[in-house]
């Protein structure tokens, strides 16, 4: 197994109720305090969708998948996502607002996904991410959640902090959407993988090895790019 799979798709083609069955007391628990539905039903969607994509790569069903975290500094509770079935399989998982993504593979793995604001451009956004480099590049919100998502991403992996978002350079990669609505790209021996959906969702999953976006069964994803 050396490739990486990634899935992705709106929050109602992959909420199901029964999902809360798959999850430990710790994410339910996590679930159960969201203030607003949308957002509870965002979390237990991408948590379902973590457990189906490493099920799918590996062949251990999702149903028999723990997912538990690890923070490098604090310990367990939070941190970085892993399965204690698989606990070397490199597993990562993001949601926001109605869309959800999760990626499995090899070594380490990073994916997220943020819907771009519409607006003024986001300056204060701008001033804590960005590099010397990429500010004149940055013009608009697009090009900014761009980048934001690709570091953030490289966050998921553990090998970037939020303070250092200013002194990671990706000015290097293109800011533009691409010819198919998604792409891979590569940076510094690291696999990227992107697209943006027509609802407005920028994506970045960054791989060690290259990942492929997979089909969910009736999703609507390759429509949505």
């Amino acid at each position: 197994m050396r490739d990486c799979l990634v899935l992705a798709g709106p929050t109602d083609e992959i909420y199901s109720p029964a999902a809360l069955d798959l999850l430990t007391d710790v994410e339910r628990e996590r679930a159960a305090r969201f203030l607003h539905e949308s957002h509870r039903r965002d979390f237990v969607a991408a948590h379902l969708l973590v457990r189906r994509c490493a099920a799918r790569l590996t062949g251990v069903p999702e149903d028999r998948l723990t997912l538990l975290q690890r923070c490098d500094r604090c310990g367990p509770g939070h941190g970085r996502p892993y399965l204690a079935e698989i606990p070397k399989l490199g597993v990562s998982l993001s949601h926001t607002g109605g869309y959800v993504c999760a990626a499995a593979g090899p070594g380490r793995v990073g994916v997220d996904a943020e819907r771009v604001p519409g607006g003024p451009f986001e300056e204060a956004v701008a001033a804590q991410a960005l590099a010397p480099a990429e500010r004149p590049l940055v013009t608009d919100n697009e090009a900014l959640i761009r980048l934001w998502v690709r570091k953030e991403a490289l966050i998921k992996r553990g090998e970037l902090a939020m303070e250092g978002l200013r002194s990671t350079d990706l000015s290097a990669l293109p800011l533009d959407g691409g010819q198919d609505g998604w792409r891979h790209l590569e940076w510094e021996g690291r696999h990227l993988l992107e697209w943006r959906t027509s609802s407005g969702v920028a994506v970045s999953v960054v791989t060690d090895h290259p990942a492929t976006l997979g089909r969910l069964p009736g999703s609507r994803v390759e429509e949505d790019l």
